[in-house]
């Protein structure tokens, strides 16, 4: 049977001079970013901007964390992907965060493609907006931040974008 790697003390990536991953999607609230500058700056990191296209398969994965990907659908608008990646370079630009970032388009999974962009940096630990809460009664989905948790070792941040009242509904 293989063996998994588990979380220890000494798995622990120190925050000084170690970057964040900050998950990022389209119509995101700037909430998650922005509270991923805070934590950047307080430690002195820098921060790796990071859109997962799910539309997208990865082909290659390199070193510095970038991925060369091709589109899952042949007839589609493989172009698209460059429409979305400058509306996201936009936007990061215009948020005027105050510490050092970079971005990466990568593709698939989301908590596999930022597991292997925080390995591939060398990260202490990974950011990503907290899903709206979800009544029991519509049943319990899984959550980027529960999947990341569960699947690597590094802490993860997971930003509040909406809460609910503690009164029982």
């Amino acid at each position: 049977m293989h063996s998994v790697p588990q979380p220890a003390v000494e798995r622990i990536v120190p925050a000084p001079g170690h970057p964040l991953v900050v998950g990022v999607r389209p119509g995101q609230s700037e909430l998650v970013a922005h509270t991923a500058a805070v934590w950047a700056l307080a430690s002195g990191a820098s921060l790796y901007c990071a859109y997962a296209d799910p539309s997208r398969l990865g082909e290659e994965e390199f070193a510095d964390g970038t991925v060369r990907h091709v589109g899952i659908d042949p007839d589609g608008d493989d172009d698209g992907w460059h429409r979305t990646e400058q509306q996201l370079r936009d936007w990061l630009t215009g948020l005027e965060l105050e510490v050092p970032w970079e971005f990466r388009y990568l593709a698939g999974r989301p908590d596999r493609a930022l597991t292997h962009l925080a390995r591939a940096v060398d990260a202490c630990a990974i950011v990503v907006g907290a899903r709206r809460p979800h009544s029991a009664r519509f049943g319990l989905g899984r959550s980027l931040g529960q999947d990341l948790a569960r699947h690597q070792h590094r802490p993860v941040l997971a930003v509040p974008l909406e809460v609910v009242d503690w009164k029982l509904q």
